[in-house]
């Protein structure tokens, strides 16, 4: 089988920023339309952006964006799989530390998505979140990188 490249659209080019978010403790925080936002600002047009989280006890998701009960529902059950009153043996930064990192590793660091027409092709009822998964307040850094055109 050949594969033949194609060379279709504009040149290629590729970006990156650092979205810096304030979270309140724990919850689900949108950082759609920041991201949003910062696609139109660079005017990309098309291709792939990938987020990520530069932290071990908070992480990244897509989810539901119309029924906040989602997002209560989604915490609550992420605390049932890593509750703070287990018998873990790092506990140095606190009873929330522990959890938070097994919650990172449950939900993930980076996500992908590609943009279309200038936008993210984000469903209707999607949006980005970031997960804090501590009970203080924290400045996270994500880092968006884009190539395309």
């Amino acid at each position: 089988m050949d594969v033949q490249d194609i060379h279709d659209g504009p040149i290629t080019r590729q970006a990156s920023a650092t979205l810096t978010i304030h979270t309140s403790g724990r919850g689900l925080f949108d950082t759609t339309a920041q991201i949003h936002a910062w696609i139109e600002r660079k005017r990309f047009a098309n291709g792939l952006l990938t987020i990520f989280c530069r932290h071990t006890s908070c992480s990244l998701t897509i989810q539901e964006n119309a029924d906040p009960d989602v997002r209560h529902d989604l915490l609550s059950a992420l605390e049932r799989l890593a509750p703070r009153d287990f018998d873990y043996r790092h506990h140095f930064e606190g009873p929330d530390d522990m959890p938070a990192h097994i919650k990172t590793v449950l939900t993930g660091s980076s996500l992908t998505i590609p943009v279309s027409g200038g936008k993210p092709t984000l469903g209707v009822w999607q949006a980005v979140y970031l997960i804090e998964h501590r009970d203080d307040t924290h400045r996270r850094n994500v880092m968006l990188q884009f190539i395309g055109c």
